[in-house]
């Protein structure tokens, strides 16, 4: 494909639906903009195509591969030169998650975080395990069952973002992917 035939609005049009079905990696029945990772993407220098993400938190090990993914995507698209740009602020959250992923988190196995409905910038820092504040949800439901008798069995699952519970109606174990 020529890009120089594309007209930059084009390109990154053409750059969002490539970069559409770029699998997280960790979780590869959701994509990385489905939850909130790809964060836009626009032309710099007049020809680049930057395309910006945000790691789910700052030592996320799946960002390199992530970039390796969205770089094979551009190329097989035919939309190079490209960079990436990785930014921490404002910090990714949750809420950024799409309702389609959620769903797919729950019909994998995983139960999906609940809403924050803060803005990153505003919303405060707490200290205190977010059980204990007011507000916060007592039970995570089961992903399987949609029991909320559930028990959580260690703070860090698979990855360092989620947790891990057990449903004590279907005794079955689950991930439930933390909010931030």
């Amino acid at each position: 494909m020529n890009t120089v035939a594309l007209s930059d609005a084009e390109r990154t049009t053409r750059a969002w639906a490539a970069l559409e079905s770029v699998p997280d990696p960790e979780i590869p029945v959701v994509s990385i903009r489905d939850l909130g990772i790809l964060r836009d993407i626009a032309i710099a220098d007049g020809a680049t195509l930057e395309v910006t993400i945000t790691p789910t938190y700052s030592g996320c090990p799946a960002m390199s591969q992530i970039a390796e993914d969205i770089g094979q995507a551009l190329d097989a698209a035919g939309l190079g030169p490209w960079r990436i740009r990785t930014t921490l602020s404002p910090a990714w959250t949750t809420d950024w998650i799409s309702d389609a992923a959620r769903e797919r988190l729950r019909e994998f196995g995983i139960a999906p975080p609940r809403q924050c409905d803060a803005a990153p910038a505003t919303r405060p820092l707490h200290f205190v395990p977010r059980a204990a504040r007011a507000g916060a949800p007592d039970t995570v439901a089961c992903p399987r069952c949609g029991s909320r008798h559930t028990q959580e069995i260690s703070r860090f699952a698979s990855t360092a973002c989620k947790a891990l519970y057990r449903c004590l109606d279907c005794r079955e174990p689950f991930d439930y992917f933390k909010p931030y």
